[in-house]
């Protein structure tokens, strides 16, 4: 079995997350999030931390997530990295990923670079406007990541929006589909599953 591989990118907060879940409960495909890749800042402060700029492509270890995807595609199981950003450090644990016919490749860049475009059947885009991811940023990071309002807006304002302008939007254009992630999530389902299962049909 040749996995069928789906990229689901889009600015931060914009429902790439909430998107992927539902795709994922369709198809019981295996997922593989971006964020779990961030590089280990164990050498740094938590203060230095704090102020990294992880929006953009470079924060990633893409040596492994390179690696990694090329595994599922070819039907491999991986163990992915565990990030911890309360401490926005790696933990010691790893999560066994196991090939599905249909693997999820979400993240702010799953669209960037070609080295996962290229394996990728099925390109999606989630757009939503930047007051709305705003929005939503603050309110999961307050909830999920123990950050303050100000220290949310400190950062988006820094590197989130500027770096999504720079590197995220651009990759709109080589999606095969754009969904508005304040859309009825049933109608942004049935945009990606016509393409698909279009797509994996047409590989048999």
């Amino acid at each position: 079995m040749t996995p069928y591989l789906i990229g689901i990118a889009g600015p931060s907060c914009a429902g790439k997350s909430f998107l992927s879940s539902h795709i994922a409960e369709k198809l019981d495909a295996a997922m593989l999030h971006l964020d779990s890749y961030y590089r280990e800042l164990d050498h740094l402060s938590l203060v230095q931390r704090a102020h990294w700029n992880f929006d953009a492509p470079e924060a990633l270890d893409t040596d492994l997530l390179f690696a990694h995807v090329r595994e599922l595609s070819r039907g491999n199981a991986i163990a992915k990295p565990v990030y911890d950003f309360t401490t926005h450090s790696r933990t010691a644990k790893t999560v066994t990923v196991r090939p599905e016919k249909y693997i999820i490749v979400e993240g702010l860049f799953a669209l960037y670079w070609d080295e996962i475009v290229k394996l990728t059947g099925t390109k999606v885009f989630v757009d939503l406007g930047e007051d709305l991811c705003l929005e939503r940023r603050i309110e999961r990071d307050i909830r999920e990541r123990g950050r303050t309002r100000e220290s949310v807006l400190e950062q988006y304002e820094s590197t989130v929006l500027p770096m999504a302008k720079r590197f995220v939007h651009p990759t709109k254009s080589r999606a095969d589909i754009v969904v508005t992630g304040d859309d009825q999530i049933e109608h942004e389902v049935a945009a990606v599953m016509n393409h698909v299962l279009a797509g994996s049909n047409s590989n048999r």
